[in-house]
């Protein structure tokens, strides 16, 4: 059975890739400003500060957004394998009832069969023991 939906390109998962790295890069180098910031003993300045702080909150909003995403999209995979498996089961469960009721029919007729057979057998077993009736005419 073909899927209804195609398959997503691989330039998604690599466009993701790309874009998780550039996050990531991203938090490095702000850490890395933070970690320059606090070495010069020097208050930050608020601007600067502030700037931080958003590009934190960013990256934060970012991740938990792609974590829900790839989330949501797992239980929809996890959903659409769960619906194939059942139909799978209740198609095997189809074919098993179909097999034994075939087998039911065929016992039947088998047995039919037979009986006809051993019913033309013991007629035929009859005939062999009736007295031989003497020919026409004679006595």
């Amino acid at each position: 059975m073909a899927d209804p939906q195609p398959k997503q390109p691989p330039l998604t998962a690599s466009a993701d890739r790309a874009r998780a790295q550039l996050h990531d890069e991203i938090e490095r180098l702000r850490v890395g400003v933070e970690e320059m910031l606090a070495e010069q003993s020097e208050p930050v300045p608020k601007e600067l500060r502030r700037e931080l702080d958003d590009m934190r909150e960013e990256t934060r909003l970012y991740v938990r957004k792609r974590v829900k995403k790839t989330e949501r999209k797992l239980e929809r995979e996890i959903h659409r394998v769960n619906e194939r498996t059942s139909r799978l089961e209740t198609r095997i469960d189809q074919v098993e009832a179909e097999r034994a009721a075939s087998e039911v029919r065929i016992y039947g007729e088998t047995e039919r069969l037979l009986d006809g057979l051993l019913q033309e057998i013991r007629t035929i077993a009859d005939l062999f023991e009736r007295p031989a009736q003497p020919p026409f005419g004679g006595r």
